[in-house]
């Protein structure tokens, strides 16, 4: 922005575009996305086919979890009944948080919840704190290495936050299916609130309720970390005495907003896995 080659429009544009890779139309061919006229005709996200792929959003989601996986397997086996690590006593405060929110909602045998909830809070929360670290330190790097585009926050990317909500779906229908057998699951979507006369209305209230858990899951999170990012970005545009001013107090309040995005993600999928367990 000091060398005044950008404008503030293109400034932001930039840090909204992810890293895709994918079937560019115009070249006919699979490519990056890129601002280099160096590559010839420029390849922008919109260009992409519908089996392009976020780069960026894979590397920091996965990088992000194998860290959680590798942190919490380390400190368990170095876990000991004497005088606990500051680590050691962290992972089982988060461990303990987990087990007692599940065991409030969730009255049900299923040795997969409690692991599940364990993984959406703190892979999600990981991922939501990405969005303290500058908003032009990792791209500034990036661009160094001759990478034009690099989003470090994976649920400011609404295919991520879709994709775990997905997943979630796919639980609760499992679930259903198999708590309640396939004639159990489909007579629930079908002659409730107002039995079998009114099965066409009922139908369609249930199916609404239905898929507007992946959807509340996936756009609750990607609305808030979107619109907390966007403002760690005009902030960037201000002058740098103001972005002290200002990004200080955002971003102490934006540690609450991260974790209670974890939070309300995970607490969601357990309350939705109860719901699919319980036989009406």
């Amino acid at each position: 922005m000091a060398s005044g080659t950008v404008t503030s429009s293109e400034y932001i544009a930039h840090h909204l575009t992810n890293l895709t890779f994918g079937y560019h139309e115009k070249s006919d061919s699979w490519r990056f996305v890129n601002t280099d006229p160096a590559y010839g005709d420029l390849a922008l996200p919109g260009e992409f086919g519908f089996w392009s792929i976020n780069v960026d959003t894979m590397i920091w989601s996965v990088g992000l979890g194998l860290f959680f996986i590798w942190l919490f397997r380390r400190v368990a086996k170095s876990a000991t009944s004497d005088v606990p690590t500051g680590m050691q006593n962290f992972v089982e405060t988060i461990i303990e948080f987990i087990d007692d929110n599940v065991k409030s909602i969730f009255h049900y045998k299923n040795a997969v919840i409690a692991p599940l909830a364990l993984t959406i809070f703190v892979w999600v929360f990981l991922m939501n704190l990405m969005d303290l670290i500058p908003v032009d330190w990792v791209p500034f790097i990036a661009a160094e290495l001759g990478i034009h585009y690099m989003k470090i926050v994976p649920t400011t990317d609404v295919n991520a936050t879709a994709g775990m909500a997905l997943s979630v779906f796919a639980l609760i229908i499992y679930y259903s299916i198999k708590m309640k057998g396939l004639g159990g699951f489909l007579a629930e979507l079908s002659f409730q609130p107002l039995g079998k006369i009114m099965l066409p209305f009922n139908l369609f209230l249930e199916l609404v309720g239905l898929l507007a858990k992946p959807v509340s899951l996936a756009l609750r999170l990607f609305g808030n970390m979107y619109a907390g990012e966007m403002i760690f970005i005009l902030i960037a545009l201000l002058p740098f005495w103001a972005q002290w001013i200002l990004s200080v107090p955002w971003a102490i309040f934006h540690i609450l907003v991260i974790t209670l995005q974890a939070f309300i993600f995970m607490v969601l999928t357990i309350v939705y896995l109860a719901m699919a367990h319980e036989d009406h």
